[in-house]
Order: structure tokens, then sequence, then C-alpha cells
């Protein structure tokens, strides 16, 4: 299994991300909706199968197992084709590197952006109307409410920093699995790294679209709230959703990916490289002046 070095990913990312700042408005959406589909897909998997796991388990393994069946959004992202605000602030790659602007790079964000937003508020109201969550006597549904309810009283330090942590192993996921050639290393490498931030109870802005509307569309179910009688549900709504947790985690992930991956990985591997490059292109030029002046560097 051949796999590409440091430096070719930073190569590659570079390449890959130019492309991505010249794609057209309409492809960019449609493909930044199927993203935000995508990682709701995950989602919802992980509360399903964590909703009662924890009872035969323990909550550490089932937080584990529940991390490994949600790593399945961001392969479908990575193999099936569609753009994740998480994954493309490695865009600023290619930006540091003046492939792209940073007005492309800004617009690529708030496109893409926008676009998993809706993405993943279209696969909630599915969920919603499905009623998957009234799985085990609507237990599922509970799930999702205390899942939602967790991440809108978490503080903005709390929240900012969990955001860090996600989006830096988020951003080593697209670069480990870019390294793979076939399909199965790819799946590996995007596998182990998301496991690994779901399991720490990281927070992701594009699965936090899913998880906190969701909760708060089932919030208004009677029957769900009679069985969590006597939990404080006071700030799972919108406004504690967008400001206390999707506003300071949309933040920690832009710095997690952009400075801790994809800046730090440039500087290393591609600025230094370039600097190598530049020097051995002078040596050269100095000595083949040298052997055509008949080793008469003064000449």
């Amino acid at each position: 299994m051949s796999i590409k070095s440091p430096s070719k990913i930073v190569e590659t990312l570079d390449d890959l991300g130019s492309s991505k700042c010249h794609m057209s408005l309409a492809n960019l959406m449609i493909l930044a909706v199927f993203a935000g589909v995508y990682v709701g897909f995950g989602a919802i998997l992980a509360t399903i199968v964590s909703h009662d796991l924890s009872i035969y388990v323990g909550s550490g393994f089932a937080k584990l197992i529940s991390g490994a069946v949600f790593s399945v959004g961001l392969m479908l992202v990575l193999l099936c084709g569609a753009e994740l605000f998480t994954g493309n602030n490695l865009l600023i790659i290619p930006c540091i590197d003046r492939k792209v602007t940073p007005q492309k790079l800004l617009s690529n964000w708030t496109v893409v952006y926008i676009g998993n937003f809706l993405g993943s508020l279209f696969l909630v109201f599915l969920i919603f109307a499905s009623g998957v969550w009234k799985i085990d006597s609507n237990l599922v549904g509970v799930n999702s409410i205390t899942i939602a309810n967790s991440k809108v009283n978490l503080s903005f330090l709390e929240a900012f920093s969990r955001g860090i942590l996600c989006n830096w192993l988020v951003c080593l996921s697209v670069w480990v699995s870019t390294s793979a050639s076939d399909t199965t290393g790819k799946i590996l490498a995007i596998f182990f790294p998301i496991m690994a931030f779901v399991t720490c109870g990281f927070e992701h802005s594009v699965a936090n679209m899913f998880y906190i509307p969701l909760g708060i569309l089932l919030k208004g179910n009677e029957a769900l709230i009679a069985i969590m009688d006597g939990i404080d549900l006071s700030n799972l709504n919108w406004g504690s959703f967008l400001y206390h947790n999707l506003l300071p985690v949309t933040l920690g992930n832009i710095i997690g990916g952009t400075i801790f991956v994809g800046f730090l990985y440039w500087f290393v591997y591609r600025k230094r490289n370039k600097g190598s490059d530049e020097r051995a292109e002078k040596a050269d030029t100095k000595e083949k002046k040298r052997e055509d002046n008949n080793g008469c560097d003064e000449c």
C-alpha cells in the first residue's frame, strides 16, 4: 500500500484546495448540503446505537462505539465527494501559498457553512417526521434531547476549547486520508481520528447543526418530557444553540483546523521546502556559471 509523504500531502491539499475555491456556486452549495446530510447520518446512527449501550458495556466503551459509528459521516463526505466546512478549513494552505485570495477562501467557507446548515436542518426534519426517535419506547428521542441539552449547557470556554480539539482531529483525518491511494486506506485514516474526537466529547459545528435542532424539536413532545421529568431543559432553545454553542464551537473549529493543521504543516513541509529549493536553485545557477567561465567566479 503506497502512501504520500507529508510534503506531498501539503502539495495535494494545495492543488485540491485551489480547485475547491474556483468551483461554481451551484456545485459548491449542492455538495455542501450533501455534507450536512452525511454528517447528520453519522450523528443519528450514533444516537440510536448509544441510547442504551452504557447499561451493558459501561459509559466509556459506549462512547467508543458511538464514535466508531459516527465516523461513517466523514467517510461519506470524503469518499462520495462533498464539501464540509470543518475539512475546508485546510483551504488555508492554498491561501497562504497565494494560489487563492482571502476573499475566495472566505467565500468558500461562507457558502459551505450555509450549505452544511441547510443540509443538517433538512435531515433533522426528515428524522423528526420519520419517527425513528420513537425506537425503544421513545428512548432514542430521550437520548437526542439529552445530547443536545448537554451541548447548550457548556460554557463558552468549554465549547471553544472542545471545538479546537475536535477540528484538530478532523483535519488530521483529512490529512491522513489524503496520503492513502485506495479506499481501504482512506477509510482507516478517517475512522480513528473521528472515533477519537467523538469518544472524547469534542465539539463539531456541523454535527451540532443536527444534534441540537433535533433536540429542540423533540423537546416539544410531551411524552419525551414526561420521561425526562426533573431535568432542566431551559437552555435548550435556538438562542442558546446559536450563541452558546455554535458560535464558540465554530471559532474553535477554525483555529483547530487552520492553525494547528493547515498553517503549521504548510510551514514545516511547504515553506521550508520552498526555501530549500530556492537555495538549491541558486547554488546550481552559481555552479553552472562557474563552469561556463572555466572555474572563474569573477569572470
